[in-house]
Formats: structure tokens, C-alpha cells, sequence
């Protein structure tokens, strides 16, 4: 009797630690996106506004948070591509609002499904792969009935995390789940707004940032996308609360991040600090030591992927521009981290502004090779009331009025001190004082531009030839004015509808 309870006890101890080894190296995966929100409108990331974040606070708190993380891209659907590629822009074809069929590379779909997990997605699902129909296991975007759930509905986040963890325990499959949260992305929660948010924030009592004017209209826009901001923070609770409830909380890695900066002028669609920045948060449970932070290694989108296949210990195939920093979860340090390459080609209605940026801790360095004086910046942050606002004060305001100047047409080369000018305030491309690290970073650029096989890399090095510099952006906007007719064409012969409509 006592030699067949001494193995029963046996084999409760070996099926601890095999499954205990089991989720060492195949922990589930719950990555969660907001959209069109800036690092610094969470409170762990230094929001001046008490409260926008109470639930990422408490993910930040029981993680790891990284100061010095970016997204390659200003705005979406280029921006997730790379995240779920491994590839900058110009290698994974997804430049701008568009699909890419066939591709010849893998995805985080197809890599963690070859790796045995069940993989599904809630909301922007038409932006986070190269073309549609994907073969995720799952779009948690639909109920059961096959109706869709509002991607404003805060609640319908906490059914549609349910229900994914239950479709991949129901295969016995680990489950990486990829829940992108609309908010704050516009529309911007307003009054008798029928899906509410928790707390409403007034004009009076928002920070404006220091890249906007402080004015009652804009305070008022302002207050919308931070009531916005904290609605984005009640999903997070309700996914959070789906992913605690399922008892597999303990056995599950994970990933808080924004795609990109603020709905508002100088954040999205630009490469600016502000634009990229990224409050990027890892909560792994026995592996990243709780409420710490990162503030030395530099991080980036085009990292994500490589990274997620270490630490589920899966095979990492070629052709990956970014490269793991998996080792900074264990506490290690990477050498080489100082650095990242940012790209923005068009907006969602193919017009095209090619930007390259480099931004290390301290400078942050822009090329913008579709600057001449002449030709205006386009972008969806033009129509907000933020933007038509600006255009009336430059009326009376020198400085606004430069300042906008600058947002619609630019100028070829910015240079920012961002470690003391965060708000790219001040260009120092001609300051002398700054003129070392101006040639740094444009080394830094061409390095980026040569190993990854960027096409700006021709107008780069010919930024002293007008001439060569305008064919180049002739030829890349005719390119992307032929991809949009055809689109059309192809959507006018199949009567079917453009779902990428959104930046």
C-alpha cells in the first residue's frame, strides 16, 4: 500500500514539473493593442492627467515597461505589419493601406499555428495582415451567432477574450490571442455616447501637449480623446478580468502596446517622438521581475515577432529585419540597443510622403525627401477640429502660423534634441553646436537604409540634387496612384467594399 502511495505521489510530482516545463516553453500569449494613443497619456509613462489609466497602471506595476520602445510607423496598417513580420515597410510590401497576395514570407499567424498554437484576433483584423481572407482560428471580432460586437463596447472585450481561451482549451492548444482595442482611435467618446466609459475628463482639467497650442477648441478635442483613452483602459480591465477568470493568468505572457501617437496633428501620421513612442509593457509571470522598468535598451515593432518566438522556443526563420530582445525579460543586457529606423510612406488614401527617421535616447533625426516648398502634406489628422483650429490662429499667431507651415510642408532635413525637447519644438538641422550628432545619425540612416534595402535610400544620398530627389518621389507617387486605381477597378468588377477606410 505505502509503495503504491509513494508512486502515486511520484507521478503528481513529475506531472507538476512536466507541466511546469510545458508552459516554460509554450506560455500562452495575449497581446494587446490600443489604437491611436501616446506613450505619455498613461499614467506608467508619465501622464500629467491623474486617472487615465488605472488598469494598465496595475499591468505596468505587475511587469516589465520600457521607456525607450517605438513602432516603426506613424500610422496602422503599415504599423502592424511590421509588428506581425518582422520586416520594415519596404520589405513586407504593406507601405501603405493595401494587400500584399501572394507574400512570401511567414507571419505571427502562421508561425505560432506551425508551433502548435490556436491563434485568433479581436478587431483590426483587415489591418494586422497582409491581405484578407487570413487564415486566423478565430475572428473574436464576431459572436457566436455570428454578429459582430462593437468595437467601442468595452464589455464585449471580456466575451470575446472568454471565448477565444474556451475555443483553444476545447483543442487543447496553448492560445496567442491578439485583442486590438479600437479606443482611442476616432470617433473620440462623446456625450450620449451609448457605450460609456468610467470616468469623463473636462477641457479645464486635460494637459495640452506641448506640441499643440493651448486653446478652448482644442481642449475641448482634447478631453474627448482622453475620456477615449480611459475607455481604452476599461477593455483592457475587462480583457484582463477574461484572462484572470480563466485561471490562466499565471501561464500567460503578456503584451500591452500602442500602435502609434494621438489621432491629433504632430503625432500620428508623423515619425515625431511622440508619434512612435510606445507604451510598451510584457507582464510574465515567474520570468520578468514585477514593477520594473527598462531605460537603457531601445526597442522597436519590427523586433515583436522574433521576439515572441523566443519565448515560446519556437524555430525563427531568415529574412527578419528586427531581432529578439527576449534576454531583457530574464534581466540580461543587449549591446548595440541605442538606436532605432523609423518609415512612413502614404496615408490610407495613397497619397505619398515618404519620411525616414533614426532616433537614439538623445536626438531624433528626419529625412523628408517629398519636402519642396510646394508640395502639401496630407493626412487624416487634417480634418480634425484640432487642425482647423490651427489654420485660424495662424492668422493672428507668427509662431502658430510657423508652426503650421512646418506641418504641411516641412522641410528636407529635421534635426530634434529629444531628450531635452521631447515636442520636436526646435529643428537644429543648421546648429553648428548639434552638428556632430547630425552626422552621426545620418550615417546611422544610411546604414539602416543600406543593410535593409530601402528604396529612400536613392533620394538620400542625392538630398543635394533637387531634381533627382523630385524624380524619386514622381515615381513612388505614381506607383501608389496606379495600386489605388486598380484597387478601384478590382472593387468596382467584384461590387465588393473597401474595408481599409481608417488609418
Amino acid at each position: 500500500m505505502l509503495g503504491m502511495l509513494t508512486r502515486f505521489i511520484l507521478i503528481v510530482v513529475f506531472l507538476g514539473v512536466f507541466t511546469s516545463a510545458l508552459f516554460a516553453n509554450h506560455p500562452n500569449l495575449l497581446i494587446i493593442t490600443v489604437d491611436d494613443m501616446n506613450a505619455d497619456s498613461i499614467g506608467a509613462f508619465g501622464a500629467e492627467l491623474e486617472s487615465t489609466s488605472p488598469n494598465v497602471d496595475r499591468l505596468a506595476a505587475e511587469g516589465l515597461s520600457f521607456d525607450l520602445a517605438h513602432v516603426q510607423v506613424g500610422n496602422c496598417y503599415p504599423s502592424r505589419n511590421v509588428m506581425w513580420s518582422g520586416r520594415y515597410s519596404h520589405n513586407n510590401g504593406a507601405e501603405g493601406f493595401y494587400e500584399v497576395k501572394p507574400i512570401n514570407y511567414p507571419t505571427l499567424c502562421d508561425l505560432m499555428q506551425k508551433h502548435g498554437y490556436w491563434v485568433g484576433i479581436r478587431g483590426k483584423v483587415s489591418h494586422s495582415s497582409p491581405y484578407q481572407p487570413f487564415h486566423w482560428d478565430a475572428d473574436l471580432t464576431f459572436k457566436r451567432d455570428g454578429t459582430s460586437e462593437h468595437m467601442k463596447d468595452a464589455r464585449s472585450y471580456f466575451r470575446s477574450v472568454k471565448r477565444g481561451i474556451k475555443l483553444a482549451e476545447n483543442e487543447g492548444k496553448p492560445f496567442c490571442i491578439n485583442v486590438n482595442i479600437s479606443d482611442p482611435h476616432k470617433p473620440f467618446w462623446k456625450p450620449g455616447d451609448p457605450h460609456p466609459v468610467s470616468k469623463v475628463f473636462t477641457a479645464d482639467e486635460v494637459p495640452v501637449p506641448g506640441f499643440l497650442p493651448d486653446d478652448p477648441a482644442i481642449r475641448e478635442e482634447l478631453a474627448l480623446y482622453y475620456t477615449s483613452v480611459r475607455r481604452a483602459d476599461d477593455c483592457v480591465g475587462e480583457i484582463l478580468e477574461a484572462l484572470s477568470e480563466s485561471g490562466k493568468a499565471e501561464e500567460t505572457f503578456v503584451m500591452f502596446l500602442s500602435d502609434h501617437g494621438m489621432p491629433l496633428p504632430f503625432a500620428k501620421t508623423q515619425l515625431y517622438h511622440h508619434s512612435t513612442r510606445t507604451p510598451l509593457i510584457v507582464r510574465w509571470p515567474g520570468v520578468a521581475e514585477p514593477g520594473t522598468r527598462d531605460d537603457e535598451h531601445m526597442v522597436s515593432a519590427v523586433d515583436f515577432l522574433p521576439t515572441l518566438l523566443d519565448v515560446v522556443g519556437a524555430k525563427k526563420p531568415g529574412g527578419f529585419d528586427g531581432s529578439s530582445f527576449a534576454p531583457l525579460f530574464h534581466g540580461e543586457k543587449l549591446p548595440g540597443r541605442d538606436s532605432v529606423f523609423k518609415v512612413y510612406n502614404e496615408n490610407s488614401g495613397a497619397q505619398r510622403h515618404p519620411i525616414r527617421g533614426v532616433e537614439t535616447p538623445e536626438y531624433l533625426y528626419l529625412f523628408n525627401p517629398w519636402s519642396d516648398r510646394v508640395n502639401k502634406f496630407k493626412t487624416a489628422t487634417q480634418g480634425t477640429v484640432t487642425y482647423k483650429r490651427l489654420i485660424a490662429l495662424a492668422e493672428e499667431d507668427a509662431a502658430i502660423a510657423a508652426r503650421l507651415d512646418l506641418f504641411d510642408y516641412r522641410v528636407l532635413e529635421e534635426l530634434y534634441d529629444v531628450r531635452n525637447d521631447p515636442d520636436c519644438l526646435v529643428n537644429l538641422i543648421d546648429d553648428p553646436s548639434h552638428e556632430a550628432a547630425l552626422s552621426d545619425l545620418r550615417a546611422r540612416a544610411e546604414k539602416f537604409m543600406r543593410e535593409s534595402g530601402d528604396h529612400a535610400l536613392e533620394p538620400f544620398l542625392n538630398r543635394e540634387d533637387p531634381e533627382a530627389v523630385a524624380a524619386y518621389i514622381t515615381r513612388v507617387t505614381e506607383e501608389a496612384q496606379a495600386r489605388r486605381a486598380e484597387r478601384r477597378k478590382n472593387k468596382r468588377e467584384t461590387g465588393g467594399k473597401d474595408k481599409k477606410k481608417s488609418a
